[in-house]
C-alpha cells in the first residue's frame, strides 16, 4: 500500500501572494455591466458594496497579489492543509490511477471558505465598516464569514436559502456560535424578501434571493457591506492558496496531475484548486486536463448559455456574462446546497468559454454512492458538494481500471459532511432522489435574460 499517504507542508510554505489567473490568459474576460445604464463599471459603482482594497482585487490584472500578514496570521490556524493519497480508495477499485485529494475541511468551519472569508473581513475592517451582510446556501459560507468577523470584530448577518436553513439546522447553530444573526430567505425583513413571499409563501429559497435580501440591507447602511462567498474574481483570487499549496505537494509526491477534478456552484473552490495549475498549462508546464463538475439539477455551465445576467434575482447586482439559468432560477432542494447558484462565475464562464476546461453534471444519488465509498475507504465523510467530484473521480478510476492507464487524478475535498448526515441518512434509507432539471424551465429562464447590446 505504501507507507506515505498524507503530504505536509510547513508554515514557511504558506503562500505569500495569490494567483491572479487574469494575467495570463489569451484574452481578458467581458466587463461587469451597471444594471441601469449597461456601461462598465467602475470602482465608484461598486464602492456601496464592497471596500476598496477588494475592489482592487476585483479588477486586478497583475499575476501576483500579495496577502496581508494580517490574513496570513490566521490562515497559520490551519494552513497548509494536507493532501493526501487515496490508497485505500484505489485499492477498494482495483485501478492503476493515483487519486490524491486536498482536504480543506481542516479549517475552523469546516470547509474551503475561511480562505476568502478572513481576507474580506480584514479588508473591511481596515477601511472602518462595522457590519457585514451575505448570504449562505449550504451554511458552510456563513459560518465561515461568522468566523472571520468574529476575529475582526464585525458584526455579521445572514441570509440563508431556507430549503438549507431547514435542512441543516446545525449549520445554523455553527454561525450563531460565531456570533452572527441568521435569518431563512426569503424573509419578511426586506422587499427583495416580501415580493418573493407574496408570489410563493412556501418558497424555498435560493441564492439568488438571499442575495438580494443581503445587498438591499448592505446598501442602504453606510456603516455596512456585503460579503460575497464565491463568483467574483476577488473571491475566487483568495481561493488559489489551495492550488498552490497543492502544486508544493504534488512535487513532494513526486507526482504531477494528468486529470483535476472539482465540484462546481459560483466557482471558488474548483478555481482555487485548478487556477494555479491552469496557469502552468498556460505557460506550457504541464497539460493536465481540468474539469468542473456540476449537479443535474442546476446545470448552468453543461446546459446553461454564456450570456449577461444579475447575480441576483431581484436585479440590484451588475451584470456578469457567465453562463446563466436565469436569475429567477429556483433551483429544486438538493442536499448540495452550495452547488444551487443560478450562474456560474463570470470569470470561470470565460475561462469555459475559451475551451480551457471541460465540465460534467451529475445526479446526487451517484454522488452520494461515491460519497459512502470514499468515507468507507478513507475515513472521512465528505460534504455533499465535493461528493459530484469523487463520483467523477470513482468513474474516472474504474476507466482507468478497464484500460490499465495509470493516470494521475487530483481532487479537492472542500469540506466535511458531519452537518449534513440528514443527506446522508436519507440516501442510505433509499429515501433520496435524483432531480434533473427540465430543459423546458432551462428554455423559459434564458427568455427572461436581460436584453444587453455589447
Amino acid at each position: 500500500m505504501g507507507q506515505q499517504t498524507k503530504y505536509l507542508l510547513d508554515e514557511s510554505d504558506l503562500p505569500t501572494h495569490w494567483y491572479n489567473i487574469v494575467a495570463d490568459l489569451p484574452e481578458p474576460p467581458p466587463p461587469v455591466l451597471h444594471p441601469g445604464t449597461h456601461e462598465p463599471v467602475g470602482p465608484e459603482d461598486l464602492a456601496p458594496l464592497f471596500p476598496g482594497g477588494l475592489i482592487a482585487q476585483e479588477v486586478a490584472t497583475e499575476r501576483d497579489i500579495e496577502i496581508p500578514e494580517p490574513v496570513r496570521e490566521v490562515y497559520r490556524l490551519w494552513r497548509p492543509s494536507p493532501l493526501y493519497r487515496a490508497h485505500r480508495l484505489e485499492k477498494a477499485l482495483g485501478t492503476p490511477a493515483h487519486i490524491y485529494y486536498k482536504y480543506e475541511g481542516v479549517s475552523p468551519a469546516g470547509s474551503h471558505k475561511p480562505n476568502t472569508s478572513v481576507p474580506q473581513a480584514y479588508y473591511n475592517a481596515i477601511e472602518g465598516v462595522r457590519r457585514l451582510t451575505t448570504e449562505t446556501g449550504a451554511g458552510q459560507w456563513g459560518s465561515a464569514l461568522a468566523f472571520a468577523c468574529s476575529l475582526f470584530e464585525l458584526s455579521c448577518e445572514v441570509w440563508q436559502v431556507r430549503a438549507s436553513y431547514e435542512q441543516k439546522p446545525y449549520r445554523r447553530s455553527m454561525i450563531e456560535t460565531f456570533g452572527a444573526t441568521v435569518h431563512p430567505s426569503p424573509s419578511p425583513l426586506t422587499k427583495a424578501g416580501r415580493a418573493i413571499l407574496e408570489a410563493d409563501p412556501d418558497s424555498p429559497g435560493s441564492l439568488g434571493i438571499a442575495i438580494s435580501e443581503a445587498v438591499e440591507i448592505a446598501a442602504a447602511d453606510p456603516e455596512t457591506r456585503y460579503a460575497l462567498g464565491s463568483v467574483l474574481n476577488h473571491v475566487l483570487l483568495h481561493q488559489t492558496v489551495i492550488g498552490l499549496e497543492a502544486r508544493k505537494q504534488m512535487e513532494l509526491a513526486g507526482e504531477s496531475p494528468d486529470l483535476i477534478v472539482g465540484c462546481t456552484g459560483g466557482g471558488s473552490n474548483f478555481a482555487g484548486l485548478a487556477f494555479p495549475f491552469l496557469g502552468d498549462k498556460l505557460a506550457g508546464r504541464g497539460a493536465p486536463e481540468i474539469r468542473a463538475v456540476e449537479p443535474s439539477s442546476c446545470p448552468s455551465l453543461t446546459r446553461g448559455t454564456y450570456a449577461y445576467d444579475y447575480g441576483d434575482t431581484a436585479g440590484m447586482t451588475p451584470l456578469m456574462k457567465m453562463h446563466p439559468l436565469g436569475h429567477d432560477f429556483v433551483p429544486d432542494p438538493i442536499h448540495a446546497g452550495g452547488l444551487r447558484y443560478h450562474a456560474m462565475s463570470p470569470l470561470l464562464s470565460h475561462i469555459y468559454d475559451l475551451g480551457l476546461i471541460e465540465a460534467r453534471a451529475r445526479e446526487q444519488r451517484d454522488c452520494f454512492a461515491a460519497g459512502v465509498q470514499f468515507a468507507r475507504n478513507e475515513g472521512i465523510v465528505p460534504a455533499p458538494e465535493p461528493t459530484h467530484a469523487l463520483a467523477e473521480c470513482v468513474d474516472e478510476a474504474r476507466r482507468c481500471a478497464e484500460t490499465g492507464e495509470e493516470k494521475v487524478i487530483l481532487t479537492a475535498l472542500c469540506g466535511h459532511g458531519h452537518f449534513d448526515m440528514a443527506a446522508y441518512d436519507r440516501y442510505l434509507s433509499e429515501d433520496l432522489i435524483d432531480r434533473p432539471y427540465p430543459q423546458e424551465r432551462i428554455d423559459a429562464a434564458l427568455e427572461r435574460l436581460p436584453k444587453v447590446d455589447v
